[in-house]
């Protein structure tokens, strides 16, 4: 099992160091072209995976304002659109729904205000309603 280690490692450096390669923008990569990058991992899998990782990969900026961790995406633009309030947490929502409320509300109470003076009235015995 030990004597398999060293296949493994080297396996696994070579499909990460050829994935962030390929993955990798062509014009941050460093030294060599992307193309020849590619050609020296997978010929030469240990010292061109190794080589990628030193000289090749691309520097990443280092952003102090961003907090961590980092809030980047993965390029999805759905993904970077603006956060907007759900309807529940915007308040300027929510108080167009109170004024509406309260609006139908008064509509109401104004309604049953009219129905209960047409009965008092029938009740009255008076003869002509108002519409």
């Amino acid at each position: 099992m030990v004597r398999y280690l060293p296949v493994l490692i080297e396996t696994g450096l070579l499909v990460y160091c050829l994935i962030d390669c390929v993955q990798a923008d062509a014009d941050r990569v460093r030294g060599l072209a992307k193309g020849w990058w590619i050609v020296l991992i997978i010929l030469l899998p240990l010292v061109g995976g190794i080589a990628w990782l030193v000289a090749g990969r691309p520097e990443q900026p280092r952003r102090r304002d961003v907090p961590w961790p980092s809030t980047r995406t993965a390029g999805f633009p759905e993904y970077e659109r603006p956060r907007r309030l759900a309807p529940d947490d915007d308040p300027e929502f929510l108080a167009g729904m109170r004024a509406s409320d309260d609006k139908h509300e008064q509509m109401l109470r104004d309604w049953e205000a009219q129905l209960r003076e047409r009965e008092r009235r029938l009740q009255a015995g008076e003869d002509a309603p108002e519409s």
